[in-house]
């Protein structure tokens, strides 16, 4: 339920993978997710380091691009499916659904495991990474899991090795958002259509999640969030083909049309200048970018 219909923004093309660099075949991704349907790529995880340079993942194809306008660098390709992408320092923490936490030097492309197994047993399949201000990890364990299963899980890797398992009954967990505090952790459950929302504390207890905002239903659900200086929180949203800007309250006051370019904004990060939204358009292949009103 709306309050006021969100005001519309416009998206625009910042950059178009090329053509070149698009790989139209099966791959085992497609089979799990597509029906076996070629995709030529699935866009995912843009993330800015510390100099400015933007990243962003292929999940099918297993690689990770650095993005400068109309030019894009291969910095690593392997076997895996990296989706949630996230600076720590000078490295990048890769969410990958088939290895685990990994972290990659975007200087060299060298990547290492970070944290492989559960106590040695496999994880479901790693969606997202954010890290927190205390030099710990918040990531997604999501799989398959949704509405029929919802056993999806959200960790916390701390910086001395301690895990904690946050949440373990999510309907297919999704993005994550820290509020400005790095009091309160956001979770997109993308079969569920919601956005949840707790506060995290020293311990692994969890008390009180809420429900902090219902995405229309549709084909899709929440997919990455991001959340900025004024603790507005955007929630990117496939099969719809919007991004929906929510204020501190949970109420949603914008949306980022991105139909023009496809339906599956899959994810989202703010730019250093803070207000430039910057979307990953997985349906086209390309980014976006949104200027987003002051509240």
């Amino acid at each position: 339920m709306w309050f006021d219909p969100p005001k519309a923004v416009t998206a625009n093309l910042l950059s178009r993978l090329p053509d070149a660099l698009r790989r139209p075949r099966p791959s085992a991704w497609a089979e799990a997710n597509r029906d076996g349907a070629p995709v030529d790529s699935f866009l995912e995880g843009p993330c800015f380091d510390g100099a400015g340079n933007l990243f962003c993942v292929d999940v099918p194809h297993g690689r990770v691009f650095r993005v400068s306008g109309s030019h894009w660098e291969v910095v690593a390709e392997y076997e895996g499916w990296p989706n949630g992408l996230a600076r720590r320092g000078e490295e990048l923490m890769v969410a990958d659904h088939r290895h685990g936490l990994l972290a990659l030097d975007p200087r060299d492309g060298a990547m290492a495991p970070l944290l492989e197994t559960l106590r040695g047993e496999a994880f479901r399949g790693l969606n997202d990474v954010i890290p927190h201000p205390d030099g710990s990890l918040l990531f997604t364990d999501q799989g398959q899991t949704g509405l029929q299963d919802p056993s999806g899980r959200v960790y916390r890797l701390h910086a001395d090795g301690r895990l904690d398992r946050l949440i373990g009954n999510g309907p297919s967990p999704n993005g994550l958002a820290l509020n400005r505090a790095a009091s309160h952790l956001h979770v997109a459950m993308t079969r569920s259509c919601e956005v949840w929302r707790f506060a995290l504390r020293p311990d692994a207890v969890v008390g009180q999640a809420n429900l902090f905002f219902r995405a229309p239903a549709g084909t899709s659900g929440p997919d990455g969030l991001a959340m900025d200086a004024h603790d507005r929180l955007f929630v990117a949203n496939p099969g719809h083909g919007q991004v929906w800007v929510v204020d501190p309250h949970g109420v949603c006051t914008h949306r980022v049309d991105c139909t023009p370019f496809g339906r599956m904004p899959t994810n989202l990060t703010l730019a250093p200048d803070g207000q430039t939204l910057v979307i990953t358009e997985s349906q086209s292949g390309s980014l976006l970018a949104a200027e987003i009103p002051a509240p």
